[in-house]
């Protein structure tokens, strides 16, 4: 059984810092893109940042560039989000996901994420002024 959790949101304060970490296990495909999604309260969920097994590049949205690091940490069971600069803006829930498959490029699931093949229950960040 796949399963994706999530860990290290919290409560900081603008301009702070978090570490978010998504453990998979039980996944065991070569071929995927896994990604952090975000929902604010009352706003539609949207991608943050994504990587393929198929591209070396990693995607971010626009919002989070120069910001947030995605990275895989050596071994593809765990993956972390570094969020620099904090903003109010950033304040959501934050998931992983993985969808299995080949992309070509990392950024497709971000922006196509409706029939992702597995889901964590997500992690709650919360930016105060």
């Amino acid at each position: 059984q796949v399963q994706l959790v999530e860990s290290g949101g919290g409560s900081v304060q603008t301009g702070g810092s978090l570490r978010l970490s998504c453990v998979l296990s039980g996944f065991t495909s070569d071929s995927y893109a896994i990604g952090w999604f975000r929902q604010a309260p009352g706003k539609v969920r949207e991608g943050v940042s994504c990587i393929s097994s198929n591209d070396p590049t990693t995607y971010y949205v626009d919002d989070v560039k120069g910001r947030f690091t995605f990275s895989r940490d050596g071994v593809k069971d765990t993956v972390t989000l570094q969020m620099n600069t904090l903003t109010p803006e950033d304040t959501a829930t934050y998931y992983c996901a993985v969808k299995v498959g080949f992309f070509s490029k990392s950024g497709i699931i971000c922006h196509h994420f409706s029939d992702m093949t597995y889901w964590g229950k997500g992690t709650l960040v919360t930016v105060s002024s």
